[in-house]
């Protein structure tokens, strides 16, 4: 699947868009939020994900060529710490601005067979996301 993963804590997010919708870019904001905040944050994956489903929950992992790069917009991938897999807890899934509900009704996404809590973002608005997301995920929002 075309989506990035990060482990927030204990819990895992996968954010899913179309190429150039500010997947990587949130991702990495997300890490260096939650780090921030001392809590453990790191990229799984970037881009690529695969995606297999264990006893009712989704699992992520990177693609062996792709582990442990990520890619900066206008520079390119560079290397970063990475774990290779987590259980996806939520997906982030970014879309055009126009088709954010303001209060969505569905909040959940089966995949695989599991069904993970969603959250519908506007594409490269990472300012707003990330509050959301970390809201979403249970995990304060310290400065």
């Amino acid at each position: 699947m075309h989506a990035t993963a990060v482990v927030l804590g204990d819990r895992g997010v996968l954010v899913a868009g179309p190429s150039g919708s500010g997947k990587s870019t949130l991702a990495l904001a997300l890490v260096d939020r939650v780090r921030a905040q001392g809590l453990f944050g790191r990229l799984v994956s970037d881009d690529q994900v695969f995606l297999s489903g264990h006893g009712g929950r989704l699992l992520c992992r990177a693609p062996a060529a792709i582990a442990g790069l990520a890619e900066i917009r206008g520079i390119g991938p560079v290397a970063c710490d990475h774990e290779p897999a987590t259980v996806v807890d939520l997906i982030a899934r970014l879309v055009p601005p126009a088709d954010v509900q303001r209060l969505p009704d569905e909040t959940e996404e089966t995949l695989l067979g599991c069904s993970v809590a969603r959250l519908v973002l506007a594409q490269r608005e990472t300012f707003a996301a990330v509050p959301a997301v970390l809201t979403r995920m249970g995990i304060g929002l310290r400065a």
